[in-house]
């Protein structure tokens, strides 16, 4: 990929699923087994996608945030978080990267797994976020409440994407429960809006800038309608491996807050690292909006996520949040 137009033609491998919900992918076995021997580093596997999501992991891998702390980081890449999170709870990864209604969903259904690091959140800034509820320029759609009776794309269902743009429809005064989704993966969602397919799409960078550079116009930023400075996702780990290597948990959360702390601060080395690890040119990431990257967990936008999953019924109950948030 060199051209922003060609971004759906090749990005199916950059499923933005874990930012975004996830679609079912089957992780490289790892034979990594956590546990400092004869002096050695801990050989840890992080399960990862490969989306804009995941830069400060990469840039804090380069930056040596990890070996300082006797840890050697093996990033694993799967489609989403279907695969990660079970890959985690077997032991396959030390470490993986999840939405927070994914999590919240896992949790819910007694999955002994538990955040420990922040993962990325929306940037606060409506019609300036990494993610969006896109029309054709010429829709007569001209804000959430005319999505109302609409079909709108997601890349999954039943999880981030659709409650956090039902908030979007229910804030503009609109009935959310009269949306019509329809699963469909990122990189081919703006051809379908372009064909009249769909009515809107719901995606993220990079295919935020391709539906734009096709003409498409931006009529929510239902991250930052659905809470403020919303958490998207997180790293997470199983409750086993807490119990088991403490030290070790302690010190990748640290790798992580140092990870996330230079990504904030070096934006053009972001820029540059996904080029690393994704095929997002590098005439498209100069483009693109990048999420935030704060070190902090924001606990009461995971309880918001929490309370959309039970208002759209993708619950029946909340789970405890005090044994899945760190």
């Amino acid at each position: 990929m060199r051209r922003l137009a060609a971004i759906p033609l090749s990005a199916a491998l950059l499923l933005a699923a874990a930012g975004c919900g996830g679609n079912s992918g089957t992780p490289t076995p790892t034979p990594a087994a956590p546990g400092q021997q004869q002096g050695r580093p801990d050989k840890v596997a992080a399960g990862v996608i490969a989306i804009v999501d995941v830069a400060p992991i990469y840039l804090g891998k380069q930056k040596g945030f990890f070996s300082g702390r006797n840890i050697d980081l093996d990033l694993q890449t799967s489609q989403g978080g279907a695969a990660i999170v079970p890959g985690v709870v077997s032991g396959q990864f030390q470490f993986g990267f999840s939405n927070v209604t994914s999590l919240i969903l896992a949790k819910s259904r007694g999955l002994p797994i538990k955040m420990v690091s922040n993962g990325v959140a929306s940037t606060g800034k409506d019609g300036a976020d990494f993610g969006g509820v896109l029309v054709k320029a010429d829709s007569p759609i001209r804000s959430a409440k005319d999505l109302a009776g609409r079909t709108v794309a997601v890349n999954t269902l039943k999880n981030i994407g659709d409650t956090t743009v039902r908030a979007s429809v229910r804030k503009a005064g609109g009935d959310p429960a009269s949306v019509k989704f329809v699963e469909l993966a990122f990189p081919d969602q703006p051809a379908a809006l372009a064909a009249g397919r769909v009515d809107a799409i719901w995606v993220v960078e990079p295919f935020v800038t391709a539906a734009k550079a096709q003409g498409a116009r931006l009529v929510a930023s239902n991250y930052v309608d659905a809470a403020p400075d919303l958490t998207v996702a997180a790293y997470f780990t199983s409750q086993e491996l807490i119990a088991r290597n403490p030290d070790l948990v302690k010190r990748f959360k640290e790798a992580m807050a140092e990870s996330l702390a230079y990504a904030a601060a070096h934006p053009d080395e972001v820029r540059a690292v996904i080029g690393t690890y994704t095929q997002i040119a590098a005439d498209v990431t100069v483009k693109i909006t990048l999420p935030a990257w704060p070190a902090e967990i924001n606990k009461a936008s995971v309880q918001t996520l929490t309370d959309l999953a039970v208002q759209d019924k993708l619950l029946d109950k909340a789970p405890a949040l005090g044994d899945l948030l760190p």
